[in-house]
Protein backbone atom coordinates (compact mmCIF):
# COMPACT_ATOMS: atom_id res chain seq x y z
CA UNK A 1 0.00 0.00 0.00
CA UNK A 2 2.63 2.45 1.12
CA UNK A 3 3.01 6.48 0.60
CA UNK A 4 1.21 8.83 2.94
CA UNK A 5 -2.51 10.53 2.30
CA UNK A 6 -2.73 14.67 2.74
CA UNK A 7 -6.41 16.11 3.52
CA UNK A 8 -6.17 20.14 3.07
CA UNK A 9 -8.57 22.38 4.54
CA UNK A 10 -8.21 26.15 4.51
CA UNK A 11 -10.47 29.36 5.44
CA UNK A 12 -10.36 32.88 5.53
CA UNK A 13 -11.90 34.25 8.98
CA UNK A 14 -13.43 38.09 9.20
CA UNK A 15 -11.23 38.39 12.81
CA UNK A 16 -7.58 39.19 12.78
CA UNK A 17 -5.00 36.77 13.24
CA UNK A 18 -3.96 37.14 16.51
CA UNK A 19 -7.83 36.23 17.57
CA UNK A 20 -8.02 33.28 15.48
CA UNK A 21 -4.94 31.68 17.05
CA UNK A 22 -6.11 33.00 20.56
CA UNK A 23 -9.54 30.61 19.80
CA UNK A 24 -7.24 27.35 19.56
CA UNK A 25 -4.42 28.33 21.59
CA UNK A 26 -7.17 29.27 25.05
CA UNK A 27 -8.73 25.69 25.83
CA UNK A 28 -12.09 27.25 27.20
CA UNK A 29 -12.13 28.60 23.58
CA UNK A 30 -11.12 25.41 22.13
CA UNK A 31 -13.30 23.10 23.78
CA UNK A 32 -16.57 25.21 22.14
CA UNK A 33 -15.36 24.82 18.10
CA UNK A 34 -13.42 21.26 18.15
CA UNK A 35 -14.30 18.15 16.16
CA UNK A 36 -17.43 18.05 13.81
CA UNK A 37 -21.38 19.83 14.55
CA UNK A 38 -22.90 17.48 17.28
CA UNK A 39 -19.89 16.90 19.38
CA UNK A 40 -18.94 18.51 22.65
CA UNK A 41 -15.43 18.59 24.07
CA UNK A 42 -13.88 18.17 27.91
CA UNK A 43 -10.47 19.04 27.59
CA UNK A 44 -8.73 17.82 30.68
CA UNK A 45 -4.99 19.06 30.04
CA UNK A 46 -3.70 21.73 27.14
CA UNK A 47 -0.27 21.72 27.58
CA UNK A 48 0.73 24.14 24.54
CA UNK A 49 4.41 24.24 24.02
CA UNK A 50 7.26 22.04 22.42
CA UNK A 51 6.93 18.67 23.80
CA UNK A 52 2.96 19.23 25.41
CA UNK A 53 0.40 16.87 25.38
CA UNK A 54 -3.73 17.88 24.82
CA UNK A 55 -5.45 15.16 25.75
CA UNK A 56 -9.45 16.01 25.02
CA UNK A 57 -12.66 13.87 25.25
CA UNK A 58 -15.61 14.45 22.38
CA UNK A 59 -18.70 13.46 22.64
CA UNK A 60 -20.68 12.88 20.14
CA UNK A 61 -24.65 13.48 20.21
CA UNK A 62 -25.34 10.03 20.93
CA UNK A 63 -23.13 9.98 24.40
CA UNK A 64 -20.00 7.79 22.77
CA UNK A 65 -16.50 9.26 24.29
CA UNK A 66 -13.80 9.56 22.23
CA UNK A 67 -10.54 10.17 24.51
CA UNK A 68 -7.93 11.71 22.17
CA UNK A 69 -4.46 12.28 22.74
CA UNK A 70 -1.70 14.31 21.26
CA UNK A 71 1.60 16.12 21.35
CA UNK A 72 2.65 19.28 20.66
CA UNK A 73 5.56 19.04 18.03
CA UNK A 74 6.16 22.74 17.56
CA UNK A 75 4.71 25.65 18.43
CA UNK A 76 5.29 29.65 17.17
CA UNK A 77 2.44 31.70 18.81
CA UNK A 78 0.50 33.10 16.23
CA UNK A 79 2.16 31.05 13.59
CA UNK A 80 2.20 27.72 13.58
CA UNK A 81 1.27 25.27 15.83
CA UNK A 82 2.32 21.01 14.66
CA UNK A 83 1.30 18.02 16.31
CA UNK A 84 0.64 14.47 16.68
CA UNK A 85 -2.81 12.49 17.43
CA UNK A 86 -1.69 8.96 18.91
CA UNK A 87 -5.12 7.57 19.34
CA UNK A 88 -7.76 6.41 18.72
CA UNK A 89 -7.39 4.67 16.34
CA UNK A 90 -5.43 7.08 13.67
CA UNK A 91 -2.39 8.20 14.19
CA UNK A 92 -1.35 11.28 12.10
CA UNK A 93 0.16 14.81 12.25
CA UNK A 94 -1.83 18.38 11.77
CA UNK A 95 -0.30 20.99 10.98
CA UNK A 96 -2.22 23.86 11.49
CA UNK A 97 -1.11 27.66 10.20
CA UNK A 98 -2.36 30.72 10.29
CA UNK A 99 -1.49 33.87 8.06
CA UNK A 100 -2.74 37.90 7.62
CA UNK A 101 -5.16 37.89 4.47
CA UNK A 102 -6.92 40.84 2.89
CA UNK A 103 -10.35 41.20 5.07
CA UNK A 104 -9.27 38.38 7.79
CA UNK A 105 -6.83 35.78 9.14
CA UNK A 106 -6.25 32.64 7.12
CA UNK A 107 -6.04 29.11 8.82
CA UNK A 108 -5.11 26.07 6.50
CA UNK A 109 -4.76 22.41 8.12
CA UNK A 110 -2.55 19.65 6.81
CA UNK A 111 -3.13 16.19 7.70
CA UNK A 112 -0.67 13.50 7.35
CA UNK A 113 -1.74 10.12 7.63
CA UNK A 114 -0.24 6.44 6.73
CA UNK A 115 -1.93 5.22 3.90
CA UNK A 116 -3.99 2.78 4.94
CA UNK A 117 -7.08 0.58 4.20
CA UNK A 118 -8.72 2.57 7.32
CA UNK A 119 -7.29 6.06 6.45
CA UNK A 120 -8.20 5.63 2.84
CA UNK A 121 -11.89 4.91 4.25
CA UNK A 122 -11.59 7.99 6.44
CA UNK A 123 -10.35 10.25 3.82
CA UNK A 124 -13.42 11.71 2.57
CA UNK A 125 -15.38 11.64 6.09
CA UNK A 126 -12.29 13.75 7.64
CA UNK A 127 -11.92 16.60 5.13
CA UNK A 128 -15.79 16.85 5.59
CA UNK A 129 -15.56 17.07 8.90
CA UNK A 130 -12.82 19.72 9.13
CA UNK A 131 -15.34 22.41 7.27
CA UNK A 132 -17.66 21.52 10.20
CA UNK A 133 -14.78 22.52 12.49
CA UNK A 134 -14.41 25.74 10.69
CA UNK A 135 -17.93 26.24 10.56
CA UNK A 136 -17.75 25.81 14.55
CA UNK A 137 -14.69 28.21 14.30
CA UNK A 138 -16.26 31.05 12.84
CA UNK A 139 -19.57 30.96 14.68
CA UNK A 140 -17.44 31.28 18.05
CA UNK A 141 -15.76 33.99 16.28
CA UNK A 142 -19.02 35.65 14.90
CA UNK A 143 -19.94 35.60 18.49
CA UNK A 144 -17.68 37.20 19.88
CA UNK A 145 -17.45 39.85 17.45
CA UNK A 146 -20.71 40.65 18.43
CA UNK A 147 -20.31 41.08 22.02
Amino acid sequence: MGGKIEIRNERVFATDRATLFDAFADAEKLALWWGPEGFTNTISRFDLKQGGTWLITMTADNGTDFHNRWTFDSVVEGERVRMTHHEPVHVFTLDMRFSDEPGGASLSWRMLFDRTPDNEAMEKFLHAANEQNFDRLARLLAQKRGR
